[in-house]
């Protein structure tokens, strides 16, 4: 009897372990909003255009679709991602206006607002809610 509660228990422990070391990021995330905006300028603003999937080992998938000026856009390629710091998500995909280093602004459990720019004056910004 004794033995089987310590087999129970060292089993339980496992499980939790192995559960809590999983990346909060870790997942499918609902892409609720998608805002480019550039300063003085009237920004664009999207909901719900798909979700990104992360997983434990620094890849995932986007399934996304979304238009942007009048331009289908479809991003479904596969990506590496880098969490540091707990500052920045570096994501690397080929092709993708996603591909580039966001800043956290909130990190929540179940929500992410992230915020980026291409490089001159457009920002754009990412709500995540997890699924």
């Amino acid at each position: 009897m004794k033995r089987t509660f310590i087999k129970l228990f060292i089993a339980t422990f496992a499980i939790v372990i192995v559960a809590s070391c999983s990346h909060r990021l870790v997942g499918t995330w609902q892409v609720t909003k998608y805002e480019i905006s550039s300063p003085g300028e009237q920004g664009t603003s999207l909901s719900n255009i798909g979700t990104i999937t992360f997983t434990g080992k620094g890849n995932g998938e986007k399934n996304l679709n979304y238009i942007v000026l009048g331009i289908q856009r479809e991003d479904n390629v596969p990506f590496q991602w880098i969490w540091t710091d707990g500052k920045y998500v570096t994501i690397d995909s080929k092709d993708s206006d996603f591909s580039k280093t966001w800043i956290i602004m909130e990190n929540k459990s179940k929500s992410q607002k992230w915020k980026s720019t291409d490089g001159s004056n457009v920002i754009q910004t990412l709500e995540l809610t997890k699924e």
